[in-house]
């Protein structure tokens, strides 16, 4: 077993001296392809990678249409969607605006506290009419 041992410690030690010898191997299953991490594999990323890759190149387009369009301004711009073209007819300037109660009930409020307010002001400013 001693003899053994330092036999492996031998060949350990050789192995490490000399690595241009090389690796000799006479088992059968250490000569198949690994088609997955070889060399001439075609590169694969993971999704993560490939999201956020896909996320930062839309970005980038994104801006560099931005700024073409920033530095370009006698281009126009041209929109081609339909649902460009359609009217809103609730927010547009010309829509009436619509209140809510509580809007109402305020305005009408503060028209009032308006009013008694002018009233007094003008029984300050006038006190020869009478009361």
């Amino acid at each position: 077993k001693i003899l053994a041992e330092a036999a492996a410690l031998k060949q350990l030690a050789s192995d490490y001296m000399h690595p241009e010898v090389g690796v000799k191997t006479t088992d059968p299953t250490l000569f198949g392809r690994n088609y997955f991490n070889r060399y001439s594999a075609p590169e694969t990323e993971e999704d993560e990678f490939a999201d956020e890759r896909a996320e930062i190149l839309a970005e980038a387009v994104a801006l560099k249409k931005s700024s073409v369009a920033y530095m370009h301004p006698e281009v126009g711009v041209c929109s081609e969607d339909a649902t460009l073209f359609g009217r809103n007819y609730f927010e547009r300037a010309s829509a009436p605006d619509v209140e809510s109660m509580e809007e109402a009930e305020e305005k009408a409020k503060i028209l009032a506290e308006a009013a008694a307010l002018k009233k007094s002001a003008a029984a300050y400013m006038h006190p020869e009419v009478g009361v």
